[in-house]
């Protein structure tokens, strides 16, 4: 692999040269911005060879690196091996931005290029400011990838299909009308999405664009005047025109986007962060540029009682399917046959026996022992482990139903575990307990409970560098915002209706990793003297293993919750059982 990337860097250069550039910026972003993208834009794994979800290349005429947060260190590390990219751990101190490793190579007056078309307009601004001050210079213009990756997959073509309101519990008519009221609140006279789950959710489609995300690749214009879904034609069916069409939207090809926005007029709402710089750039310099979240992200993000109560009905699903793929496991792992890479498929056979099942929120990752710390593990025939009885086993799984989208890390022990283990599975388990039972005012940021998952873990000298929770959507993408939990600042506030992940973990390099994640629904708990406050519902229904679990590091109160949970657990999923699982669930749920 490592000369194919040698020789895909080669070509790289080469066109570096034709266009007189000294390097060139490949973010994992396509033309929506997505984090997850179709693979024709798949441009820096290509280029790369590293496949995890976060990333940026820079290649100039004689170097390459990657820049990768912490949940990709070990995985890039391993993935870059032999290649000439030098791994940036982006996030701690000592490793530079893009840009000053950029002006420490380059000399001023040199060119610099990107693909306006798939670069966050904020992000090339950004970049731009800082190269100009020590005098280089950013070209958009290009997509060296136009001619250079000879075999590019096409734009995808395949056809969408509308979700009906029964699990939407809301029409694209209604929806639009609430932005539309939106805007009028914040002195807009019009909004601009290329988010495609965003797109999605107002118009109440769905496609198969992505891999694991139900979106279809499309841009979308409201406004009081007309509302425009631009995509292309191949993809809508009769039935499609005819709901969309009903709902008061005018139907464009995808092509046309650029060409449409350059006449708008007025006040435009988008943020900037979601928008491609050169699609920013093409909006006429007399309209007036309102860049703030988008407000249809925030009531994506608020579910509606239909959407809440279809993702309580296939977590009840999910947590049937995961019983039996774990009492699955239990019988299979002494037999000495259960390898890593026989888990996703093992978990999607039991997954595709329930009701309203469609596929995967995300790859599975299953990693035993030294793999579980690799946080965002992708197995494969080359590193995939045998499960011995000893040890941990870390996995990271989802699903898309028609009704919801789960997501849920479980850890579990199979064999013996040392007391390392036990502790550090303990300590994440309080983090874990301890943002499930939070209660806090309304108006709390994701940020300010952050610190609830890491207490245990910081008393110790231990920490993990990922967010605690990313916000879930409705059959939808699997992470979604705009809130989340994490250390970094995030201005979006926690709302009722919001569904995000609690997954405090610690991950010791070559040794073991441990994760648990329930989805937790943000609801209204109390309203005092002192206003309202807010509460999680926890809305996962699984057993979290008890073995690796040191009783005596709980205190009371984290019992009960656990106890309590796990009593829920078997009172809802139980009904859905025959015999023999419910005896299982019994038993892995009895009080600790």
């Amino acid at each position: 692999m490592s000369n194919i990337i040698d020789k895909r860097i080669s070509a790289l250069r080469k066109y570096l040269e034709e266009k007189r550039l000294s390097a060139f910026i490949i973010p994992s972003t396509d033309a929506h911005l997505s984090e997850y993208p179709a693979s024709h834009w798949e441009a820096r794994q290509w280029i790369s060879g590293f496949t995890g979800s976060a990333g940026t290349v820079v290649v100039t005429r004689d170097k390459a690196g990657l820049w990768t947060d912490s949940r990709y260190f070990l995985q890039a590390a391993n993935e870059l091996k032999d290649t000439e990219i030098e791994l940036f751990k982006d996030g701690l101190p000592e490793t530079p931005s893009i840009e000053e490793w950029l002006i420490s190579e380059l000399e001023p007056s040199e060119y610099i290029g990107i693909d306006g078309n798939v670069y966050a307009s904020n992000g090339a601004h950004s970049l731009i400011a800082k190269l100009n001050m020590k005098g280089l210079h950013v070209i958009s213009d290009y997509d060296p990838f136009a001619s250079i990756w000879h075999d590019r997959p096409v734009i995808p073509t395949n056809p969408v299909f509308v979700l009906p309101e029964e699990y939407t519990g809301e029409s694209a008519k209604s929806k639009i009308n609430r932005i539309c009221d939106a805007l009028d609140n914040v002195g807009a006279d019009s909004l601009l999405v290329a988010a495609l789950d965003t797109v999605a959710w107002i118009f109440n489609i769905r496609g198969n664009d992505v891999k694991c995300n139900p979106v279809a690749v499309s841009y979308a214009y409201v406004s009081r005047e007309e509302t425009v879904l631009f995509i292309n034609p191949e993809k809508l069916t009769a039935e499609v025109r005819t709901y969309l069409q009903s709902q008061g939207i005018t139907l464009a090809d995808y092509t046309k986007v650029y060409d449409y926005v350059s006449t708008l007029k007025g006040a435009v709402c988008l943020n900037c962060a979601k928008v491609s710089f050169n699609l920013h750039n093409a909006i006429p310099s007399g309209c007036r540029i309102i860049d703030i979240p988008s407000p249809a992200d925030l009531m994506k993000a608020c579910k509606n009682e239909v959407e809440i109560q279809g993702v309580r009905n296939a977590m009840e699903r999910d947590g049937v399917a995961l019983v039996r793929f774990l009492m699955w496991l239990e019988k299979a792992v002494p037999t000495g046959t259960v390898e890593e890479i026989d888990i996703p498929a093992k978990l999607v056979e039991y997954r595709s026996q329930q009701k309203n099942y469609v596929g995967e929120s995300f790859d599975t990752i299953a990693g035993y022992n030294p793999n579980g710390a690799i946080v965002h593990y992708h197995v494969t025939p080359e590193s995939s482990l045998k499960v011995e009885q000893e040890g941990l086993l870390l996995i990271d799984s989802g699903a898309q139903y028609f009704d919801g989208t789960t997501d849920i890390t479980r850890t579990v022990a199979v064999g013996s575990l040392t007391e390392e283990m036990k502790q550090d599975y303990t300590l994440v388990l309080k983090g874990h307990i301890n943002i499930a039972t939070a209660i806090y005012p309304q108006g709390t940021r994701g940020s300010q409970l952050d610190i609830l998952a890491r207490k245990a873990l910081w008393e110790k000298g231990l920490n993990y560098l990922h967010g605690t929770g990313h916000g879930v959507g409705h059959f939808l993408n699997v992470h979604e915002g705009p809130q989340n939990i994490r250390l970094e600042e995030n201005p979006t506030t926690l709302q009722i209706g919001m569904i995000t992940s609690n997954e405090p973990g610690i991950y010791r390099a070559n040794k073991h990793g441990i994760r648990i994640e329930n989805l937790v629904l943000t609801q209204e708990e109390m309203t005092t003297g002192f206003g309202k406050f807010y509460s999680f519902e926890t809305l996962t229904l699984c057993p979290i293993d008890t073995t690796p679990i040191v009783k005596e590091m709980l205190t009371e109160k984290e019992i009960e919750w656990f106890n309590l949970y796990h009593k829920y657990v078997y009172d809802r999923l139980s009904p859905m059982l025959n015999d023999d699982e419910k005896s299982w669930l019994k038993a892995k749920t009895n009080e600790i």
